[in-house]
């Protein structure tokens, strides 16, 4: 990761560690980066979406102004989907794709997620290009003259292109079927229930009134309890929650359980394996996935390899060896011969095939894969490297790891954004995750690394 940019683009609290001035400059790089492949004459041309954040429109004039003092020409989607401008980037051929929006961070917070031509997030080397230029003390770019300097169009009927392809990629109709989705009041707010309704499902959608402030406030992924009341109390077959720029998805089932990223990938590899659709019979996880998962897709012939955390890592592993499925239990999940990013809309659509195609409920198709009990804290340190060095700890760790063997497993991992140590366990039984957890924990309190437990 770079000073700005980690693995989902660079993200701050807008107008303070994230302001116009960066959208500018990255814009400006951008234009002319791209510009210089242009030897036809041609105008390098740029796509941007945004999200709901009432900041989204800032950024967004602000790239645009970049972009065009640079020469190149920018592309306006409006509010969109993360995976919509993956789509438009690499199906119209455009240079690149900009994502203003910050997932499912709060409202005030916002971010700028960079595309490459064929809608991949960018190649490090160019990232590492744009943090240079924001940090360069002279423009070294040259300003577009006369008419040479480039122009910005509405691009919105690139969403409609978007929401037909969404369509096409269902098996059957989802005639009789009860949908609720919670758009958590971002991206998704249109797009999700046109996409829905046109597959003919009886659609039942909520938190769809974004006002600039509320996206991500107590609802869709980051607060799946709002999702599940709502499906048992309307009686609906299946529940979905995006969250801000709807490149994840959360599941709801019939009975009101949540179904989260690693019991989707179980639920899709399992069906893909059964009808051999799935190359080399492997799911791409991350550390972060449940041991349960890795258990229940080797009962069920599914081999699975694992990656740092990041759907970048996940799709660059999927990449290199020809993977079609893989994801985070947060709800990234990637189809590769359909999205090169996750794609929340998408997943829902595939559960729905799984769920037509079968005739069985969520609940029945989730049932194979139960996942251990889990603990976890978040610890803040003195020093993440001194902390992961520290004899006591290492040793507290290796005792943990042992005692667990291969019924659990200890994940002591630092945060690539925080000065913070997230210590994980999963074990047969919940008291024992707790307790492996802790003691960890105290390794790192008796060192006098332990700064405080987040909350």
């Amino acid at each position: 990761m770079g000073k700005y940019f980690g693995t989902d683009g660079f993200r701050g609290k807008a107008g303070g560690a994230l302001n116009a001035e960066h959208a500018y400059k990255i814009g400006r790089f951008l234009g002319w980066y791209y510009g210089q492949n242009h030897t036809d004459g041609n105008r390098a041309r740029i796509v941007i979406g945004k999200d709901t954040r009432r900041s989204s429109y800032m950024f967004e004039n602000a790239l645009s102004a970049g972009i065009t003092a640079s020469g190149a020409d920018a592309f306006l989607l409006h509010v969109t989907t993360t995976p919509s401008v993956s789509f438009i980037t690499r199906d119209e051929n455009f240079d690149c794709g900009i994502m203003v929006s910050a997932s499912h961070n709060p409202f005030y917070d916002n971010g700028i997620k960079l595309l490459n031509g064929e809608g991949e997030k960018m190649e490090d080397e160019v990232i590492a290009e744009v943090e240079k230029y924001l940090d360069s003390a002279e423009d070294y770019i040259p300003y577009a003259v006369e008419d040479k300097i480039g122009k910005t169009e509405d691009h919105y009927f690139g969403r409609n292109r978007y929401i037909g392809y969404l369509v096409s990629q269902a098996m059957k109709s989802f005639e009789n079927c009860r949908v609720g989705i919670d758009c958590a009041n971002g991206s998704a707010w249109m797009i999700g229930r046109a996409v829905f309704d046109a597959l003919g499902a009886k659609t039942n959608v909520i938190n769809n009134q974004p006002d600039g402030t509320n996206v991500n406030k107590n609802c869709g992924s980051t607060h799946i309890e709002g999702l599940q009341k709502y499906v048992v109390d309307n009686m609906l077959d299946v529940g979905f929650a995006f969250d801000g720029d709807a490149d994840r998805c959360l599941a709801v089932d019939e009975k009101g359980n949540l179904v989260n990223g690693d019991k989707i990938m179980y639920i899709c590899g399992k069906y893909m394996k059964e009808r051999n659709q799935l190359p080399n019979d492997t799911v791409v996880v991350t550390v972060m996935s449940n041991l349960g998962l890795i258990k229940a897709l080797e009962k069920a012939g599914i081999k699975t390899e694992v990656t740092d955390v990041g759907d970048k890592n996940v799709y660059e592993n999927m990449k290199k060896n020809g993977h079609a499925l893989g994801g985070e239990e947060s709800g990234h999940i990637i189809f590769r011969q359909h999205a090169r990013t996750g794609d929340g809309i998408l997943t829902a659509i595939m559960i729905m095939n799984v769920m037509i195609k079968t005739q069985l409920p969520l609940s029945l198709l989730a049932k194979g894969c139960e996942e251990l009990p889990q603990a976890r804290k978040n610890v803040v340190i003195d020093s993440k490297e001194g902390t992961m060095a520290d004899p006591k700890v290492i040793a507290a760790i290796e005792q943990c790891k042992a005692e667990l063997g291969d019924s659990g497993r200890m994940l002591v991992r630092p945060s690539g954004t925080e000065p913070v140590i997230r210590v994980m366990s999963e074990a047969v039984n919940a008291q024992d995750a707790i307790e492996k957890v802790d003691y960890v924990v105290g390794a790192m309190a008796a060192s006098g690394h332990l700064i405080e437990i987040k909350k």
